[in-house]
């Protein structure tokens, strides 16, 4: 077999990816509107502390970063089907969770579990994209992957939003969740393409020297390098992996934002749930769909430059967020900042994929989405405390409006350009001269 690359060329298993990831976002959709909101009411959260309730987000971003080193170094042994499926098995206590909890800590403890699914399963689709597509095709790849991602995010937030409003809402998530994670694992079992053969028929040829077209400028490292080695080199050895990794950190920053301060700011603004549910629908829905045209954008100027835009879009939308004060006004703030996010957001995914070398991209992208969803912690836990010792809630809005710029800034000094047709190998450009 040839594994040809390209995304006509392999339709059926890139939809089967498209299928996969939108259930993997309204597994955690199902948690983005209600939980936070209701953490008082429903799980004696102690009013007002914020450290306790962004402890789910804490416990979430350590797991998920975790398990999305450990799933992309796993998947290069076993395979990304079997990782898919051992995520959603994963999945499977949570909804049990959310309905018998009798307190917060169960909730901790089922995000912990909601880290692991998300960690194996979203980290699989967009392994399995970056397998079986041509490198001018990863940013339409990653955006096609992270608008159904986070579509399924925004549509579980808002359906979810409206069936607390009107049923019991333990009851609703249970019922919600439990199918979404059936459903899932049922097609993840009978209609999921293993396409490990595609990244090593690629590797294959890149060292045949049989490839065509602009030659990828991948990242200088060992020719069979360790976990340890790869790990470094994205992490501190390599200038842009590491301009990557950080900005990818720093925008969980803005996504623990949207999931745990915006509910509880916006219920002390007077907000109802299904208000709240728009807002943060929105701010996904934007993220989600714009990503259609993002990716594609990135493969036609680059990677660097919509990404930058991106992290000082998110920037602003945050910074504007407190000083607002009608429903309306928020959504528009929202909007802003899922624009920022569709920007940044598929673009750092391909630019991590144009450099990675396809023998071992698949841990590379582990250690990206490590560091990345890390973030989540690292701004859960940084909003929590200063939020508790300020007794500010929009402390944490200008924490992560800042820290976004100044990523933004780390970006533009520290990235090159990875787009294979804008900046190739160098003996390449040796060539083409």
């Amino acid at each position: 077999m040839t594994y040809t690359l390209g995304i006509r060329e392999n339709l059926r298993p890139f939809l089967e990816q498209l299928l996969q990831v939108f259930f993997v976002g309204m597994n955690i959709g199902l948690q983005r509107t209600v939980i936070p909101a209701l953490a008082e009411t429903e799980y004696g959260v102690v009013h007002g502390s914020m450290t306790a309730i962004f402890a789910f987000i804490v416990s979430f971003g350590i797991v998920k970063g975790a398990m999305n080193f450990v799933s992309g170094h796993l998947s290069e042994r076993v395979g990304r089907r079997r990782v898919l499926i051992w995520g959603w098995l994963a999945a499977f206590p949570i909804p049990f969770m959310i309905l018998w909890g009798p307190n917060w800590g169960w909730i901790v403890v089922a995000n912990v579990l909601l880290g692991v699914n998300q960690g194996f399963c979203w980290s699989m689709t967009v392994t399995a994209k970056m397998d079986i597509v041509k490198s001018s095709q990863r940013g339409m790849a990653s955006g096609f992957n992270e608008f159904a991602g986070y579509g399924g995010v925004a549509l579980a937030g808002l359906l979810t939003g409206y069936l607390a409003s009107y049923f019991d809402p333990r009851t609703s998530l249970f019922a919600f969740g439990l199918a979404v994670i059936l459903v899932a694992l049922t097609a993840a079992v009978l209609t999921f393409t293993e396409t490990l053969p595609f990244s090593r028929a690629e590797a294959a040829r890149h060292k045949a020297g049989i490839t065509s077209g602009p030659q990828p400028r991948y990242a200088t490292g060992p020719d069979n390098p360790s976990v340890g080695q790869i790990f470094a080199l994205v992490s501190w050895r390599n200038r842009t992996f590491m301009s990557l990794a950080q900005a990818g950190s720093v925008e969980k920053f803005v996504d623990a934002l949207m999931w745990g301060l915006v509910p509880v700011f916006l219920v002390s603004q007077g907000a109802s749930l299904i208000e709240i549910g728009w807002i943060t629908g929105i701010y996904g829905f934007v993220w989600g769909g714009s990503q259609l045209w993002t990716g594609p954008l990135s493969d036609a100027v680059g990677r660097k430059w919509p990404t930058v835009t991106g992290v000082f879009l998110c920037s602003g939308g945050v910074l504007a967020f407190p000083f607002l004060a009608t429903p309306t006004d928020w959504a528009v703030a929202a909007a802003v900042t899922g624009l920022g996010m569709a920007l940044l957001y598929p673009t750092l995914i391909a630019a991590m994929g144009d450099i990675a070398h396809p023998s071992w991209r698949g841990s590379a992208l582990g250690v990206y989405r490590f560091w990345r969803d890390l973030g989540y912690a690292i701004g859960a836990l940084a909003m929590g405390v200063i939020a508790d010792v300020t007794g500010v809630l929009q402390a944490g809005f200008w924490l992560t409006g800042f820290a976004m710029a100044l990523s933004g800034l780390w970006l533009i000094l520290g990235m090159e350009e990875t787009h294979p047709r804008l900046n190739p190998a160098p003996d390449q450009e040796e060539t083409d001269a």
